[in-house]
């Protein structure tokens, strides 16, 4: 449970570091520069489950689906859905949006207990506070509502896989599907103008993304979900502006307003009332084998 608790919380807050580079590798082609990271990272990956040892796995028809729905709309779309927010509306609308993730698990699971939906919404009104509403129209809106369904899918389609494939084998065949599916919408969108030589900076950026942000963060979230159910486990979802938050104070971006420190306290505060929910029933799935 421990474990869970810290692999969960360590994976959004991760996440939510992307923020930090996103300059380095802001002028580089979006969806290009998307297939790049996840190209680096199912190679990483595949690596590291040829080192360990695991073996192939032979999916069922069910986990295929489950696979490719996960790797559409929990990476492909969520991604595509992201950027089309953004440029509609800004960062503040999509970032809002998703941070109702926590609430939107805490229900998926099932009938949450008490506490569980309580902290959920605390969790969701401290990121709301935390990232601001701002601005926004009706395009904007419904391309975050767009990623809010794809970062919902990224958690709930891997559940029938985790106890097969385990949190690697997951990792990497989810990022290696992705990258033939960027590369279609990057040619869609930018043609062969998609890929380019990065330059040092935007090469650390991606190595950074890769590394950090898709294999150590994938892992620990995928590890992490089995243990503590979708409900619990999305709690930490509200960590993502927290950690965007703290990660602009500590390069010198930009410094935390008032708001920014209170909403902080409220995803706390929220996510510890939700952990002292207790879970219903046996866990939601069985806890994965990396053998």
């Amino acid at each position: 449970m421990r474990n869970g608790i810290l692999g969960a919380a360590a994976a959004m807050f991760l996440v939510g570091t992307l923020a930090g580079v996103s300059g380095l590798v802001g002028s580089y082609p979006i969806y290009g520069g998307q297939a790049i990271r996840y190209l680096v990272a199912a190679v990483i990956l595949l690596v590291i489950t040829r080192v360990i040892g695991l073996r192939f796995v032979r999916m069922t028809r069910r986990e295929m689906l489950c696979l490719a729905g996960l790797t559409l709309f929990g990476l492909v779309l969520f991604n595509v859905c992201v950027v089309q927010s953004t440029l509609a509306s800004g960062p503040a609308l999509v970032g809002t949006v998703l941070g109702t993730v926590p609430l939107a698990l805490a229900l998926a699971g099932g009938r949450p207990a008490p506490r569980l939906l309580i902290g959920a919404v605390v969790v969701v009104a401290g990121a709301t506070l935390a990232t601001g509403l701002g601005s926004g129209n009706l395009t904007g809106l419904l391309w975050a509502l767009g990623a809010l369904v794809g970062e919902i899918c990224f958690s709930l389609l891997a559940i029938p896989l985790l106890p097969r494939l385990g949190a690697i084998r997951t990792s990497a065949y989810s990022t290696t599907l992705a990258v033939p599916m960027l590369v279609v919408v990057g040619l869609a969108d930018t043609g062969t103008g998609m890929l380019r030589v990065p330059t040092l900076p935007e090469a650390l950026g991606f190595a950074y993304l890769a590394i950090v942000v898709t294999v150590v963060a994938f892992f620990l979230w995928y590890t992490s979900l089995p243990k503590l159910g979708p409900g619990r486990a999305g709690l930490f979802a509200g960590l993502i502006p927290v950690a965007a938050i703290v990660t602009g104070a500590v390069l010198g971006v930009a410094l935390p307003s008032a708001y920014d420190l209170l909403g902080a306290a409220l995803v706390i505060a929220g996510i510890l009332v939700g952990l002292t929910a207790e879970r219903p029933g046996a866990p939601a799935v069985v806890r994965p084998s990396e053998a």
